[in-house]
């Protein structure tokens, strides 16, 4: 009861997490001058809300997303949340990256309770929030493991639970299952899809994979080659629940096929090649708040 109690709460109180990024653009400076990683980047998410960047390497996907968590401050525009400027690291933004980033020296259950501990939340309240958590995460019976003693999949599901702890607005994943074999992948994002429909939390996530930023998703972002900008919208109308049978669907194979025609010619770009036979002719057009289904 009481852990009911608890997710009824937080999903209660997921009213807030609006990210807004308006005309983004960061220089790097170098030995050989200043080096643009990303300019005119405009996005936004909605409060509870899974939204996912992909784009060829190199195109500000991370940086991007470092930007959203404080770890980065733009050379030009604005990055807010809920109306109020980013100025640096926050315990509304729950980040999770693609190296496992846990305390070796602290249990599973040490883990999650560390942010709710530098919070200032007693005791009594850390263990059952911990625990809450961990069971969601189908995690409960390995609450004093030490990470050691967990696969790569089991490592990276208390990383995510361990952002979560805190009751972030907003949770930023930066390629977070990037590392793992394609069968645990796939548990993990219906683990993840899961977690975040029962938490009712606004998501921004990073990924390389097509059919990940689609499964998962109620929009994508596709970036172009460096700078990075922001190539195209895509609204994904597929039902929820999201179930793994549904990737064989047409309508998840029609919106597979015209990202893949995006990322591929983004990528030849970044590479320095050429489109040939007009392959991709009419893809470059704008597709801001479309379906890919309806152009292709």
């Amino acid at each position: 009861m009481g852990a009911q109690m608890t997710l009824a709460g937080r999903a209660a109180s997921a009213t807030k997490g609006f990210v807004e990024v308006k005309d983004f653009a960061l220089f790097y400076d170098t030995l050989d001058g200043a080096v643009e990683a990303v300019t005119g980047v405009s996005i936004h998410v909605d409060p509870g809300e899974f939204v996912s960047i992909i784009g060829p390497s190199g195109c500000g996907k991370s940086t991007l997303l470092n930007a959203v968590a404080g770890f980065l401050k733009p050379t030009g525009g604005t990055v807010t949340v809920d109306g109020e400027a980013v100025d640096g690291p926050s315990a509304d933004r729950g980040m999770v990256f693609q190296q496992y980033s846990l305390f070796p020296w602290k249990t599973v259950r040490g883990n999650v309770e560390f942010g709710l501990k530098m919070k200032g939340k007693d005791r009594g309240s850390r263990e059952p929030a911990a625990r809450t958590l961990l069971g969601l995460a189908g995690l409960l019976q390995f609450e004093n493991q030490y990470p050691e003693r967990l696969s790569g999949g089991m490592k990276q599901r208390v990383g995510i639970v361990r952002a979560l702890a805190t009751g972030p607005k907003v949770l930023l994943l930066d390629e977070p299952f990037g590392a793992l074999d394609a069968q645990t992948r796939v548990i993990m994002q219906q683990i993840l899809t899961n977690m975040w429909q029962r938490l009712k939390i606004s998501v921004l996530f990073v990924t390389h994979d097509i059919d990940e930023a689609i499964f998962l998703s109620d929009r994508v972002y596709c970036m172009t080659a460096r700078p990075g900008t922001i190539k195209a919208e895509i609204m994904v109308p597929l039902e929820r629940p999201r179930q793994p049978a549904m990737m064989m669907s047409s309508e998840f194979l029609a919106l597979r096929r015209g990202l893949m025609s995006l990322i591929r010619e983004e990528s030849l770009k970044a590479m320095g090649g050429e489109i040939s036979d007009g392959a991709l002719e009419g893809l470059s057009i704008n597709l801001h708040g479309q379906s890919l289904a309806d152009v292709i």
